[in-house]
């Protein structure tokens, strides 16, 4: 007959509410998970755009008159400047996730697939307009 011993219990190390203040790692980890928080702000302006689009004239236009106010208009700046830091630090990790090339080369072709899509959508945008 084979002895029962109780459960083992993993250790779990405490962590207090300002852990991610501790190291400045840690606070960049933090800052760039909260580029969320603005993304989250434009993703809802954009589907009440296409909404009030369904809408009619009157409620795209004051979805417009909204878009124009100086505080919207600065968050999405945030939003833009949250997406920039985001994909900075994204671009920087790939290469230790998936070395295939050196990481400066990989580094620098994603920024400049990112400068071509970009460029391609203005570009389609400036012809629609």
């Amino acid at each position: 007959m084979s002895e029962q011993h109780p459960p083992r219990r993993p250790y779990h190390t405490p962590l207090t509410g300002s852990w991610w203040l501790k190291h400045r790692y840690y606070r960049l980890y933090m800052l760039r998970e909260a580029t969320v928080l603005p993304l989250l702000f434009f993703c809802g302006c954009l589907i009440a755009g296409f909404y009030s689009l369904q809408q009619g004239e009157t409620s795209w236009l004051n979805w417009l008159s909204f878009m124009a106010q100086p505080w919207v208009m600065a968050l999405n700046a945030l939003t833009l400047a949250a997406s920039l830091f985001h994909a900075k630090t994204f671009f920087e990790l790939f290469p230790r996730v998936m070395p295939l090339l050196p990481a400066p080369l990989m580094i620098a072709g994603q920024w400049l697939a990112t400068l071509a899509v970009a460029t391609l959508l203005l570009l389609l945008l400036g012809g629609l307009l």
